[in-house]
């Protein structure tokens, strides 16, 4: 039997601990120690008379021994000498306080989209504590597809709290994201300076270039910074979704407009061209685009060059480039100048070639006979090809001498060969002008000879119009004898006159020659001249016969018709 020593002892060891045992209450929490696992349960020490209990599955990794714990007291005696305890309702207690302070203090808190609801979106704040986030404050743009947020966790503002745990609580993504771009623009326009490297994606793409998104903020990737060379296609450079590094090259605080460059990001190939290209060097490289004006040839990335539509033959006339050469097509072509300010280079094709119009007086002189084929016919005209790129043109006006021609086609007509002669050749303008009229004699220049001015011609009458009298007369050249010219000098014009030369046409005809002018091809004849001047020859020879009768002898009659 225990003497009355060890009795007291115990009861004194008693009376200490029960005096160190804490005072507990429901509902409050506490932190305790982890002493046992086993495969349900967690046996925790909170100093209390006896252990608690806490269900394994509360814990999201399993604790180990001596881990720290708080815990919520749930009773302190359930019947049976044991206290309560729960580890799921001190987070729950907790969570609450953190997220009335999170809403009065308007501080992110974490959240995870779980499902799609009406108008909206249920979130899981933890702890069983559940928030209503509106599809309008999900995303700080709109989004398309409501499930396509499901299950992503991200950080949320408490716009309205409630201790329940019901869908009272309305949070908002969208204010937390705003805020967070502004910080980082604010932070990106402090720290960053024209000529950094910057990181970002490839957002959206325009006519003009591409979006990159910095941070939530965009930059201006614009389609002439994305290479050196010619860019059409700024899809060929960067891809939607795609992470580049850009560098800076311009940014505006106060409007917030920030410039971005692919092509900086490599040294300026134009830097070095004078070291390796000269004017008169030929190079062979392939053509990566095609305008109505000519054909640029990529001379190296970032360098191209223009061979204009005119550069490209010396003979052909080129309408349409894509006819000369593809995109992709290697091509050999001349440097003919370049200018390094407005990075442009010119190109020539057809300084590879022989300049035919360099001896083209030496193959078609002035006079050259040739036959060849029509390949084009005009109002004005028709083009004769001479040989492969040189077409002569045969003028309307250079077909007769005599003939009125008034459409082209009735002389000929493509395909066919009519025989020319070579009548002006112009190597500067490229330019040769052929007659068909020069293989024959000038019948006006014939005519001039054999026909003075007042010497009488005879021809027939081939047609009237309202002005005179149109009469064919030799070498098939057609006169004018002007109606008011028809009639004696001391006769009155009549239009009676003038019509009854209708009923002669086809009848021969003598008139005076007033004028055959070959240059404009004018021929005017008159009868009044011719009866006039036909008049004064009478009157002198009858004044000369009258001067031989009558010898010294004065006679005033005469004398005054002589004056």
């Amino acid at each position: 039997m225990e003497n009355e020593n060890q009795v007291a002892e115990k009861q004194s060891y008693l009376q200490q601990h029960l005096m160190s045992i804490p005072e507990l209450e429901v509902g409050q929490i506490v932190t305790g120690t982890v002493v046992q696992l086993n495969d349900d349960l967690v046996l925790v020490d909170i100093g209390y008379k006896s252990e608690g209990k806490v269900p394994l599955n509360e814990f999201m990794e399993n604790p180990k021994v001596g881990d720290k714990v708080a815990v919520k007291i749930v009773k302190l005696d359930d019947g049976r000498g044991q206290i309560v305890i729960s580890k799921k309702g001190a987070e729950a207690k907790e969570k609450s306080e953190s997220l009335k302070k999170a809403a009065e203090e308007k501080t992110p808190i974490l959240g995870k989209f779980t499902k799609v609801i009406k108008g909206g979106y249920e979130v899981d704040l933890g702890a069983d504590y559940r928030g209503f986030c509106p599809l309008s404050k999900a995303d700080v743009q709109k989004v398309e597809n409501p499930e396509s947020l499901i299950g992503k966790t991200d950080y949320f503002i408490i716009d309205k709290f409630h201790a329940g745990n019901k869908l009272k609580s309305v949070v908002s993504r969208r204010e937390y994201l705003e805020r967070k771009i502004q910080e980082n623009k604010d932070a990106f326009f402090k720290t960053v300076q024209i000529g950094d490297v910057v990181q970002g994606e490839v957002k959206s793409f325009t006519s003009f270039g591409a979006f990159i998104d910095l941070g939530g903020f965009d930059g201006l990737l614009h389609i002439n910074d994305m290479s050196w060379g010619h860019v059409t296609r700024p899809k060929e450079f960067v891809k939607k979704g795609q992470i580049v590094q850009l560098r800076l090259i311009n940014i505006d605080p106060e409007t917030q407009k920030i410039n971005l460059s692919l092509k900086h990001m490599q040294a300026d190939p134009w830097s070095n061209f004078e070291e390796k290209y000269h004017v008169g060097d030929v190079i062979k490289k392939p053509v990566t685009k095609i305008t109505s004006f000519g054909l640029f040839i990529e001379m190296e990335p970032g360098i191209e060059g223009l061979a204009h539509v005119s550069e490209l033959s010396w003979t052909k006339r080129i309408s349409d480039p894509s006819q000369f050469a593809k995109i992709g097509d290697v091509v050999s072509a001349k440097i003919l100048g370049y200018d390094l300010d407005k990075k442009r280079v010119s190109l020539g094709i057809k300084q590879l070639e022989e300049n035919p119009w360099d001896t083209i007086t030496e193959r078609y002189p002035v006079g050259k006979v040739i036959k060849a084929p029509v390949v084009k016919v005009t109002n004005s005209g028709a083009f004769v090809n001479l040989e492969d790129g040189i077409d002569g043109f045969l003028h309307i006006d250079d077909v007769s001498w005599t003939k009125k021609i008034k459409n082209m086609d009735q002389f000929c007509k493509e395909g066919d060969v009519i025989e020319v002669a070579i009548s002006k050749v112009e190597p500067q303008a490229r330019r040769i002008k052929l007659s068909v009229k020069n293989l024959s004699n000038n019948p006006w220049q014939q005519l001039r000879k054999d026909y003075p001015k007042y010497s009488k011609i005879t021809g027939t009458i081939s047609s009237v119009t309202d002005f005179g009298v149109f009469v064919k007369v030799p070498g098939d050249i057609e006169g004018l004898i002007a109606k008011y010219n028809l009639v004696a000098p001391e006769e009155e014009y009549k239009d009676s006159i003038l019509e009854s030369y209708k009923e002669k046409i086809g009848e021969p005809i003598t008139a005076m020659v007033l004028e055959v002018n070959p240059s404009t091809q004018k021929l005017s004849l008159s009868i009044k001249e011719m009866i006039k001047r036909s008049q004064e020859s009478e009157m002198a020879k009858y004044m000369a016969e009258e001067d031989e009768d009558d010898g010294d002898t004065y006679n005033p009659f005469a004398d005054i018709l002589k004056k």
